[in-house]
């Protein structure tokens, strides 16, 4: 990386960051760090990673689609013009650098002091005082081709992305970048939550013409649905996709045959409301039908299970969806989940599939609902998700990881991913395999695991690299 002559001062961020003995840092240096990266679930743009976009400030790059820093902003009472508005790039960035200093406990304090430091070689603390510095350093290193999101990725090493991606897509940077022979692999995620979405008939039925399409067909009953969800999973795997994703508040069961799911379609398309009952039923047969479409690919399917989203009516009308003005549901998982899952199994129709849990009161539930369904056919067949959007953070990371740890293998965990927008966001996996050497050298230096650093080394492998490489099988 280039380093700003901005660095005449140190921060926190040492090589001992997160390592608290001699033997976290042995597994973390000699084992963990420089192992590649599979970050199998984000939301970066698959536009701008093949075209190897070039951005022009640190605003637009860091900023821009980031709610985490979003809602600290709101927080410290920043007018929306210097978050979403229409404030400069500059004023933008001079109303971070003010919040930084008071993130302090919030994991967007070193999150962001990672990111200075390891893409652009600065080492200071991020304030005001040194706001217009720093905003000139790091947008004159941008127009370096070393900044390209192909380069800031390879420089990461990351080898493969996963981007999350509607059915109606039709993949053409995904294609671009496979024909050019990309060095990152770059896969879709199938992600059809619009495809159940019926609670409001106007707007599905606008989705429902574009999804007919791009599947090219006419989709006039529940059947035809079916078969263009079909069609579009074939070309996603046509075109590298091996992973689906859901979000959902929870995951839904109903006795077969309470409703209807032919009619409840019709209805919908004619324009008229179902009741919440209905609504649930619907994304029920809809997800079985999809799940199924996975298993005969040989995918894996992700459950992001928890969120309570678009809380601020007032805020949603004015900026729209995921603005940062969502947070953690408090709905009853454990039991609608197991008879999901056991409806798939009971025709062993259940595929690899990782569960992700928003609200740590859950993490028991997740970790033990795991073991139920892992039958010998494949190691860690059913998984219980990295930490989680609010639960992405050293804390929530160590408890997701001591959760299943207590109640699985935390041996067969296929780790970390970024779930992020951002294409500086690629040190979380660094805070991530730091958190996990600091985590068992913690048991070592407790004498509750043996100070085998072979055997350990080789665990910490394969949670951060190893485990993903087999889990997933990329072409």
């Amino acid at each position: 990386m280039t380093h700003s002559a901005l660095s005449s001062s140190k921060t926190f961020i040492t090589d001992q960051f997160l390592l608290q003995s001699d033997f976290a840092a042995t597994l973390y240096h000699d084992y963990a760090k420089e192992m590649p990266i599979i970050d199998y679930h984000c939301h970066l743009s698959p536009e701008a990673l093949a075209s190897n976009k070039k951005f022009s400030t640190i605003s637009d790059i860091w900023l821009a689609g980031d709610h985490y820093k979003w809602r600290a902003m709101r927080t410290l009472g920043i007018n929306e013009k210097y978050i979403t508005g229409e404030a400069s790039d500059q004023e933008k960035f001079d109303k971070w650098a003010f919040t930084v200093p008071y993130t302090m406990r919030n994991p967007l304090y070193h999150w962001t002091h990672l990111e200075l430091l390891r893409y652009f070689g600065i080492d200071e603390l991020l304030s005001e005082r040194n706001a217009a510095e720093v905003y000139s350093a790091t947008n004159a290193q941008l127009s370096q081709d070393a900044f390209s999101t192909q380069s800031l990725l390879n420089q990461m090493k990351v080898e493969t992305v996963c981007t999350t991606d509607d059915p109606a897509d039709d993949l053409e940077h995904h294609i671009l970048a496979a024909k050019n022979n990309m060095s990152i692999g770059l896969f879709p995620t199938f992600r059809p939550d619009k495809s159940f979405a019926v609670e409001n008939p106007a707007v599905y039925k606008a989705y429902i013409e574009k999804l007919g399409h791009a599947a090219g067909t006419s989709i006039s009953n529940y059947d035809d649905l079916l078969t263009a969800l079909s069609n579009r999973v074939d070309f996603f795997h046509l075109h590298g996709g091996r992973l689906a994703d859901h979000g959902l508040e929870k995951l839904f069961y109903f006795p077969s045959g309470k409703y209807n799911v032919h009619t409840l379609f019709d209805q919908v398309l004619q324009g008229k409301s179902l009741n919440t009952d209905q609504i649930g039923y619907f994304k029920y047969e809809t997800l079985l039908a999809l799940c199924k479409m996975y298993h005969a690919k040989g995918w894996a399917q992700q459950f992001h299970l928890g969120g309570l989203r678009n809380t601020n009516e007032r805020m949603l009308t004015k900026l729209g969806p995921d603005t940062g003005f969502d947070s953690m549901g408090d709905y009853s998982q454990a039991e609608s989940l197991s008879k999901f899952l056991n409806e798939l199994d009971k025709s062993d129709q259940l595929c690899k599939t990782i569960l992700y849990n928003l609200n740590p009161r859950d993490n028991e539930v997740m970790a033990t609902m795991t073991g139920n369904f892992n039958d010998g056919s494949y190691r860690g067949k059913v998984q219980f998700g990295s930490g989680w959007w609010f639960l992405d953070q050293k804390d929530g990371m160590e408890k997701q990881m001591n959760a299943l740890s207590n109640m699985g293998l935390l041996s067969c965990f296929v780790g970390m991913l970024t779930d992020s927008r951002s294409f500086l966001s690629f040190p979380r996996h660094e805070y991530f395999r730091r958190t996990l050497c600091n985590l068992i050298a913690r048991d070592v230096v407790n004498g509750e695991l043996p100070a085998d650093e072979q055997w350990l080394g080789k665990m910490v492998q394969d949670i951060c690299y190893n485990n993903a490489k087999s889990y997933f099988n990329f072409q």
